[in-house]
């Protein structure tokens, strides 16, 4: 079984906004995405720090209105947002 992961959201000063937690990087980046202000066209940055390593994955992320499944509960609504990510690459810092 996988052990699950710790990501902290990096911003451009390299302030940490966030925590996502996820058993892979694009998992985490997944739900950082449907919070972001992203589209398709013009995507987000996403730099996630992996707790307790060097790492940082940096992912090109925007989340898309689509309709809901056709065997949808009768509480979710018609349209639903879905994330969607690229890996752009890995970076390593130099200290953390």
């Amino acid at each position: 079984m996988a052990k699950t992961r710790n990501f902290v959201l990096l911003q451009k000063n390299g302030k940490e906004t966030g925590v996502f937690t996820g058993n892979q990087p694009r998992q985490a980046a997944l739900k950082a995405a449907n919070r972001s202000r992203g589209t398709k066209g013009k995507p987000v940055e996403l730099r996630l720090r992996e707790r307790g390593s060097k790492k940082v994955h940096i992912f090109k992320g925007w989340k898309e209105l689509v309709p809901a499944p056709k065997n949808k509960p009768k509480w979710m609504p018609e349209k639903i947002n879905k994330p969607n990510v690229k890996k752009a690459g890995v970076e390593k810092l130099k200290k953390i």
